[in-house]
């Protein structure tokens, strides 16, 4: 096996269960490597809506480095500079967001291949992927082992699936159900039923196409709906909410259990 092999490109060409990750938001290191003993398949680093930067990035991959979770990144956009720097320093699993054509996916695909298949620039001697030009052949492997995910959140992206599913290179569709919501006309209302039905159609028109599909989904019974249409990851949330949810459940749950106890509150 390639000492730079990337299993979460192979787990979802795979079969069995959908791989269940969590997205992170919160940028510090010690979360995500708490998180990465917490037994989800995958942790995303989130650079489009979470405070990171490529020293923050950097930082959590040290964290996760070895643990059981494969790790992705979501970038802010579609910078092939910042694409170059992100791999360099390790991200093999790249979660591209906003991607509405298959022009957009077929340059995405372009900025993390070495030439002559792509443009992404060569410094494996200050490269962390490349172990500091350590890993013997690391430019003429590297470009096997990128998985590309690209994000579909848009009436305009759902509209070109098609063409976005025929360019090779790209590994995965990712559904946005938020941003879709919103482009809909129903902002805020991931669960409305033509959003929800526009997810389920996508999902299985991704599944057909043998890319692997992904979504997003904080409702576990949504998550399961969209496991049985053939998603291969899901999100199952992000560690903000995991911490606001648990503190305010913590802090309703004993003022309830005060109230009934005294009658009067504390």
């Amino acid at each position: 096996m390639s000492a730079l092999h990337n299993s979460f490109k192979a787990a979802l060409r795979g079969e069995g269960n959908p791989r269940v990750g969590l997205f992170m938001g919160l940028g510090d290191p010690g979360t995500a490597e708490l998180l990465g003993g917490a037994g989800f398949d995958w942790l995303l680093i989130d650079g489009e809506h979470g405070p990171n930067d490529l020293r923050s990035v950097l930082a959590q991959l040290r964290a996760l480095q070895g643990g059981a979770s494969d790790v992705l990144v979501r970038i802010v956009d579609h910078d092939p500079a910042l694409i170059k720097q992100m791999l360099d320093i390790g991200v093999q699993s790249l979660l591209v967001p906003m991607v509405e054509s298959a022009e957009q996916a077929r340059a995405l695909v372009r900025a993390t291949r070495y030439p002559p298949a792509g443009i992404r620039g060569v410094g494996t001697a200050m490269a962390r992927a490349a172990r500091w030009n350590g890993v013997p052949d690391y430019v003429r492997q590297a470009n096997d082992e990128i998985c590309l995910i690209v994000q579909a959140e848009s009436r305009a992206a759902l509209e070109s699936l098609d063409d976005i599913l025929a360019v090779e290179g790209v590994d995965a569709v990712f559904i946005g159900p938020s941003d879709l919501a919103a482009s809909m006309g129903h902002l805020g209302r991931s669960d409305h039923p033509e959003v929800r039905t526009a997810v389920l159609d996508s999902i299985e028109k991704i599944a057909r196409s043998g890319k692997a599909a992904g979504v997003f989904a904080t409702q576990l019974e949504a998550a399961r709906d969209y496991a049985r249409a053939g998603a291969r990851f899901i999100a199952l949330g992000t560690d903000t909410l995991l911490l606001r949810q648990s503190a305010a459940g913590l802090v309703q749950a004993f003022r309830a259990g005060a109230d009934q106890a005294t009658g009067t509150g504390y």
